[in-house]
């Protein structure tokens, strides 16, 4: 799965003249869900902290999460039918990479249902004496679904970038 990490490591993405605009674009996506995650992230904290008051906190909180985890599932839904068939078909040594990553969709796609979930019952306990265990079991579900999506993003960009700079988004009809 390394095949052409190797040869395309991270140092040369951002200079090398086959990163084109479908990759570049694809790579703020991932950025995007980097900084919004970790925002998410340290909100939480906060609020956990009693730094930021209930209604401020669900007035901040609440649009980006359904941000996040709606062009989350947008962004996996198009790299599993539009992309991942491209790149699969382009380098089939890497095969075994793509069902890893469209494994690692499934299980982020269950941490997304949970702390969704986790994200109502917090909503719903705001003006309850739950509040504290219901900010808790959110933040240790949200961060599992952080842990696993920073992995998967590291992974997935060294599987599809390199593939791109050596083939070049053209001729993987990008």
């Amino acid at each position: 799965m390394r095949l052409l990490l190797e040869r395309y490591p991270r140092e040369v993405w951002p200079g090398h003249s086959n990163l084109g605009q479908t990759a570049r674009f694809w790579l703020q996506r991932h950025d995007m869900f980097r900084e919004l995650g970790g925002a998410l992230r340290s909100a939480t904290g906060e609020f956990r902290e009693g730094l930021v008051r209930p209604p401020e906190f669900q007035a901040w909180f609440v649009p980006r999460l359904q941000f996040f985890l709606n062009e989350l599932n947008n962004h996996h839904h198009i790299e599993d039918y539009s992309y991942f068939p491209l790149f699969r078909e382009a380098e089939p040594r890497l095969l075994k990479g793509f069902d890893i990553l469209e494994n690692d969709h499934e299980v982020i796609h269950v941490a997304i249902g949970k702390v969704a979930r986790a994200a109502n019952e917090l909503l719903q306990s705001m003006q309850k004496d739950s509040l504290q265990r219901s900010v808790d079991h959110y933040a240790n579900v949200s961060d599992v679904l952080l842990a696993g999506l920073l992995r998967h993003l590291d992974d997935e960009e060294d599987l599809i970038i390199p593939l791109i700079l050596d083939r070049t988004e053209e001729t993987l009809g990008l």
